[in-house]
C-alpha cells in the first residue's frame, strides 16, 4: 500500500475555514481525507515537524472539521505503522537543501519537510492549494515523487497561493 504525505493545505481546505479554496475543492479534500483515514497510510517525520505544523493550523477537539478529524487520527495512530508511518528525515545544515535526503532546491522551506518524507517513505503527496508542487515538477520527477493535485484550479503554476 502506497502511503500519503498530506500537505496541511488539504486539511485546511477540508475544514472550509480560513481558506481560499472553492466549494468543489473543499468537497474533494473532505472526500480524500475521509478515504485516507478509513483505509490508507499517512507518512510523517520522526522529528514531528509535520505534526507541529498541523498543530498550528488544526484542532483535534471541540467542533472539528474533517481536517481537524484527520489531525486527531494522526495523533491517535502515530505509533501504529499500519495507519501512520513515521520516517526518519535529518535536517540539513545546508539551507539550500533543508534535509539531507534532498538536493539543493528552491522549494518553499516550509514545504521541504513534506517533500523529504515523501522521498523517504516513497509516498504520494496530497496537495490542494499550494503551487509549489506544480512549480517544481522537474525536481519532483528527479526525486521520484508523485503529487496528487486535488484542486488543480488552485494549485497550478501562476494561479495558486502559497499555503503551508
Amino acid at each position: 500500500m502506497t502511503p500519503y504525505v498530506v500537505d496541511t493545505n488539504v486539511a485546511i481546505a477540508a475544514n472550509g475555514r480560513g481558506t481560499h479554496a472553492d466549494r468543489r475543492c473543499q468537497l474533494t479534500c473532505v472526500e480524500k481525507l475521509e478515504s485516507v483515514v478509513a483505509r490508507e497510510i499517512v507518512a510523517i517525520d520522526d522529528g514531528h515537524a509535520i505534526l507541529n505544523e498541523y498543530r498550528r493550523h488544526l484542532r483535534p477537539s471541540g467542533m472539528p472539521g474533517v481536517g481537524d478529524m484527520f489531525y486527531k487520527h494522526i495523533l491517535n495512530h502515530q505509533y501504529q505503522d499500519d495507519r501512520v508511518r513515521m520516517v526518519e528525515v535529518t535536517p540539513s545544515d545546508d539551507d539550500r537543501r533543508g534535509f539531507d535526503v534532498l538536493p539543493e532546491n528552491a522549494f518553499d522551506p516550509s514545504d521541504r519537510k513534506f517533500l523529504a518524507v515523501a522521498v523517504v517513505a516513497r509516498a504520494v503527496v496530497l496537495n490542494a492549494t499550494d503551487s509549489d508542487w506544480d512549480e517544481h515538477d522537474r525536481l519532483l520527477d528527479a526525486l521520484g515523487v508523485e503529487v496528487s493535485q486535488l484542486c488543480p484550479q488552485h494549485a497550478s503554476k501562476g494561479r495558486g497561493e502559497h499555503d503551508e
